[in-house]
C-alpha cells in the first residue's frame, strides 16, 4: 500500500520515487484525496532534493494524464507546437506558426494569457476584432487540417494536476525549481497533443531565468523530458536582456508582427522568428537547418507568410481588414514622449523595467483578474547599442490612463544606462539545444 505520508519522507532523504508512486500522488491529488499541506511538503523535499530524469519524466506524464488529452493523430503530417518561457515584446508565436504553416507543416498551438508584464499571446491576439480563440476539438482540429495551423486557448482539462499544483508552488515559495518547471512546463506541451516541440528559453533581465547557466539546465530538461515522452524536441536560448522588437504592449505588438510577416519589421525580431521557424521545420522533415532557415526567410520575402496567417485569422473569425490596414486599430487616446535624459550610448537597458511601465499603463495584468487594455504599451525609439543625444524622444507611450505616466516613465528610466563607449554586441541566440548535442552560437 502507498502511503503518501512515506512519498513525502523518501524524497526527503533523497531517494527516488518510482513511477507508479508518482502516478499514485498525482491521481489523488488531483482527486483531492492528498491535502495541500502534504503536497506542499513534497515540494519542499523536491525543492531540497531535486528529482532525477527519469522521476520528472514519470511527474510530467502523470500531470499530463490528468485531464483532457488531445489527439491529432488523424490530422495528416507532422503536428509542431512552440512554447516560449514569456518575456517583454514576444510577439513571436504570430511570425512562426504563419511561417511554418506556410512550408506545409502543420501547427497546433494552445497558449495562456500574461500575468506582470504585458499581455500573453492569447490577450495579444485578441487585439484583432472578431478573433475566436475557443473551439470545440474538431473545430480545431478542421483549422489545422485545412488552413495549417490554429492558434487557441488551453482548455481548463488540460493538466488540471499541474494548475493545482502550480498554485501551491506559488504560495510555498517552491516555483523556481528546475525539476518543478520543467514537468509543469512540458505536461501542457505534452497534453497539446504535437509530435514536436521547440522551446524558446529565454534569458535575461526580463526573463523568468535570469543566468545563461539556468536558461541551458532548463532548456536541456525540457527537450529529455520531450524525447523520452516520444515527442521530437528542440529547444533555442535567446536573449531577453532587450524587448525583443521594438513595441511592448497588445495592439502595437500585433502591428509590428504584421511588418515583419510583410518583409519588413525589426532585424531582432525577424531573426529569431527565422531560426524558430527553421527549427520547427527541421525537426518536423528532417530538412538541413541552413536550408530551412533559407525557406523560413524566403516565406516573409515572397509574401506567403502573410497570406497564411491572413487565412489562420479569417478561419479564427477575425476581421483581416485590420491585417491589410493596421490604422484601422484602436489607439490610445494619451501618446507621451519619453525624453533620453543624457547623451551617450545605451550601455544597459533592463527589458524587466519596459515590461512593468507597459504593465503600469494597462497593457498587462497583475491579477488574473485585471482588463488588458490592449492599445496601451510601448514604442522604443532607441536600444542597447544605440547612441542617443539629451533631448531625444528614447520611446513613446501609448496610454488611456494619464495618472499612470510619471511612475510608469520613472520605472522605465531606472532601467537605462548610458556610456560614452559603445558596449559590446550580445548574440541574439546563444545556444541551440537537441537529444544529441548543445550548439553554442
Amino acid at each position: 500500500m502507498i502511503r503518501m505520508y512515506d512519498l513525502i519522507q523518501k524524497k526527503k532523504e533523497g531517494k527516488a520515487l518510482s513511477e507508479e508512486e508518482i502516478i499514485f500522488m498525482i491521481n489523488n491529488y488531483t482527486k483531492g484525496l492528498i491535502p495541500d499541506e502534504q503536497m506542499s511538503a513534497f515540494c519542499m523535499a523536491v525543492y531540497f532534493q531535486g528529482m532525477t530524469p527519469s522521476e520528472t519524466s514519470a511527474l510530467t506524464m502523470a500531470m499530463a494524464n490528468s485531464g483532457d488529452m488531445i489527439d491529432l493523430s488523424h490530422i495528416d503530417g507532422i503536428k509542431m507546437d512552440k512554447h516560449s518561457t514569456g518575456g517583454v515584446g514576444d510577439k513571436t508565436t504570430f511570425i512562426v506558426m504563419s511561417i511554418v504553416a506556410s512550408l506545409g507543416v502543420k501547427v497546433a498551438k494552445m497558449s495562456g494569457r500574461g500575468l506582470g508584464h504585458t499581455g500573453g499571446t492569447l490577450d495579444k491576439i485578441e487585439a484583432i476584432p472578431g478573433v475566436k480563440i475557443e473551439f470545440e476539438p474538431d473545430e480545431f482540429a478542421n483549422i489545422v487540417s485545412n488552413i495549417g495551423a490554429c492558434l487557441v486557448g488551453q482548455t481548463a482539462e488540460l493538466a488540471p494536476a499541474d494548475k493545482s499544483l502550480y498554485a501551491l508552488r506559488d504560495v510555498t515559495a517552491t516555483v523556481d525549481n528546475l525539476s518543478l518547471i520543467s514537468a509543469s512546463i512540458m505536461s501542457k506541451k505534452i497534453a497539446s497533443g504535437s509530435d514536436g516541440i521547440v522551446l524558446d528559453v529565454k534569458t535575461g533581465s526580463g526573463a523568468f531565468m535570469k543566468d545563461f547557466d539556468d536558461s541551458l539546465e532548463l532548456a536541456k530538461a525540457m527537450v529529455a523530458i520531450g524525447e523520452s515522452c516520444g515527442r521530437k524536441t528542440a529547444s533555442l536560448i535567446t536573449d531577453m536582456n532587450v524587448p525583443t522588437g521594438k513595441t511592448i504592449g497588445n495592439t502595437l505588438e500585433v502591428i509590428e508582427a504584421i511588418q515583419v510577416l510583410k518583409g519588413g519589421g525589426p532585424d531582432d525580431l525577424r531573426d529569431i522568428c527565422i531560426e524558430l521557424s527553421a527549427n520547427m521545420v527541421n525537426l518536423a522533415v528532417g530538412t538541413e537547418i541552413e536550408t530551412c532557415r533559407k525557406q523560413a526567410k524566403a516565406q516573409l520575402e515572397n509574401g506567403q507568410a502573410f497570406k497564411k496567417f491572413t487565412e489562420i485569422i479569417q478561419a479564427q473569425g477575425g476581421d483581416i481588414n485590420y491585417l491589410n490596414d493596421t490604422t484601422l486599430f484602436k489607439k490610445a487616446e494619451i501618446i507621451h514622449n519619453v525624453i533620453a535624459p543624457e547623451t551617450g550610448y545605451i550601455s544597459h537597458m533592463n527589458a524587466e523595467s519596459c515590461g512593468l511601465a507597459s504593465c503600469m499603463m494597462g497593457a498587462g495584468r497583475l491579477r488574473s483578474e485585471d482588463i488588458i487594455d490592449h492599445s496601451a504599451g510601448i514604442i522604443l525609439n532607441f536600444k542597447t547599442g544605440d547612441f542617443v543625444n539629451q533631448g531625444d524622444t528614447l520611446a513613446t507611450f501609448h496610454t488611456n490612463n494619464q495618472s499612470s505616466i510619471a511612475g510608469a516613465e520613472e520605472t522605465f528610466l531606472k532601467g537605462f544606462n548610458f556610456s560614452a563607449e559603445k558596449p559590446a554586441p550580445t548574440p541574439l541566440i546563444y545556444a541551440r539545444i537537441t537529444k544529441d548535442s548543445v550548439e553554442r552560437q
